[in-house]
């Protein structure tokens, strides 16, 4: 793998992560449309990381919260707001654990890695995007979140193992749906993407462990800090747009993208 390569790898995957367009799938559409070769597991997981890194950096104070729940969840108890979150972020991940687990068993989530299948995911979890961001309503924050809401935003979270959908997008639509206002609904669908990355970071952390020698191990150093650079600076951006601008720009982009997937694919 050339330096080059490494850095739009991990600059897509920095800037990708966050936004509703699919990190995923543009990750699978650059060696299919640039003939780079498959980047590897190792740069995955590096990736994955760096974005991780960003996530908890910049929400912080949820992360802190949450963390100091965890203690009293493991115990049984739930009557603090740090274990309610804890508690509601785990319940929120296990729709997708499960739904991951049972593509990985049955090789199915080779079968999705297609130009056609993320050029549908796009558009029609575009509009689908479009259609909750226009009728959700706005009444709900962040601290309104509930054990209902969890398991709801959870189970459309695991629809985003299909690539292209966007584990962000996905989340950011059912918030909005649900009736939380933009900026909450992307809060509450960014925390939820900390556990889940982690989950898949230490899936394929096992899997590449044995395997990864010094050089991968410095590419993924390098791959890891441009990510985490890139998601930080793009998450900052997303979040404070989101105070004055709908999910519209993001949906144009995935309509646009999608028709030219489908028409590339198919012709």
């Amino acid at each position: 793998m050339t330096l080059t390569q490494l850095i739009i790898l991990a600059l897509i995957q920095g800037i990708t992560e966050f936004l509703p367009i699919s990190s995923s799938g543009h990750l699978i559409l650059l060696p299919n449309l640039t003939g780079f070769a498959d980047q590897g597991q190792v740069i995955d997981v590096a990736v994955h990381l760096g974005t991780l890194g960003a996530v908890v950096l910049y929400f912080w104070s949820d992360v802190g919260r949450a963390a100091a729940g965890i203690p009293r969840l493991l115990t049984g108890r739930i009557d603090t707001d740090g274990s309610r979150l804890a508690f509601l972020l785990a319940i929120a991940t296990v729709p997708v654990v499960l739904f991951g687990l049972a593509l990985k068993v049955t090789g199915f989530d080779d079968a999705l890695r297609s130009v056609a299948v993320i050029g549908w995911t796009m558009l029609v979890f575009g509009v689908v995007l479009y259609w909750a961001d226009q009728t959700g309503g706005t009444t709900k924050r962040s601290a309104d979140w509930n054990l209902r809401d969890a398991i709801v935003m959870g189970l459309w979270q695991a629809v985003a193992l299909i690539p292209g959908t966007s584990r962000s997008g996905i989340t950011i639509t059912a918030a909005r749906q649900l009736g939380y206002a933009r900026e909450d609904g992307a809060r509450l669908a960014m925390l939820m993407s900390i556990p889940t990355i982690l989950a898949s970071g230490v899936l394929l952390g096992a899997e590449v462990a044995a395997t990864a020698d010094a050089e991968a191990a410095r590419l993924g150093a390098i791959a890891a800090a441009l990510a985490f650079v890139s998601a930080l600076a793009t998450l900052a951006i997303m979040m404070r747009l989101l105070r004055s601008v709908s999910f519209t720009p993001y949906v144009i982009y995935r309509v646009v993208l999608g028709i030219g997937l489908l028409i590339y694919a198919y012709t």
